[in-house]
């Protein structure tokens, strides 16, 4: 029997990988389990992706475009409106849902840490983030507001708190000219 012509796979492959490792962690993550998740056979996983590090990078490379895409949204343009409640609201459209998206990212954004071949990944992230923002305002208060919005985010999760929108807006407004 011929080989299947299946130009999908490779992104269903990372798509299960990212369900895998909402579910289970990082620590849940093998060829095998994402092979299941995605219903393809072993050599599927380990032709598209020969190492478990270049699946996680394929991960956090689509999973970082959630909270991208979210700011691009939310964030005209023109230049026009008040950033500090702009940013406050898209955190709170990023955080308001099910947080086990968000959850994810930061998982795998933080991986990182432990994961070299992810950093170049996470970089990526923050200097496209940086230049959405630098549309707005400076670039090194650009990268301030990045951090400062890492940090809120990462309370909220770690203490299962709630986001509190204009505390959120209050913080970020303090650090734009």
């Amino acid at each position: 029997m011929g080989r299947r012509h299946d130009p999908e796979r490779r992104q269903r492959i990372t798509e299960a990988a990212i369900r895998v490792v909402g579910r289970d962690g990082i620590a849940g993550l093998s060829h095998r389990t994402v092979a299941a998740e995605a219903d393809v056979p072993l050599g599927s996983t380990t032709y598209h992706f020969a190492t478990l590090e270049e699946l996680l990078v394929a991960a956090l490379r689509q999973a970082n475009e959630g909270f991208g895409r979210v700011l691009a949204e939310l964030l005209p343009d023109d230049g026009r409106g008040d950033l500090a409640a702009d940013l406050a609201r898209a955190l709170g459209e990023w955080l308001g849902g099910d947080r086990t998206g968000v959850e994810l990212e930061y998982e795998l954004y933080l991986a990182a840490l432990r994961r070299p071949a992810l950093r170049p990944v996470a970089a990526e992230w923050t200097d496209q983030a940086a230049a959405l923002l630098a549309r707005r305002t400076d670039p090194v208060t650009a990268r301030a507001l990045l951090a400062l919005m890492d940090g809120i985010c990462l309370q909220v999760l770690l203490t299962g708190g709630s986001y509190d929108e204009a505390y959120a807006r209050t913080l970020l407004a303090r650090l734009i000219p």
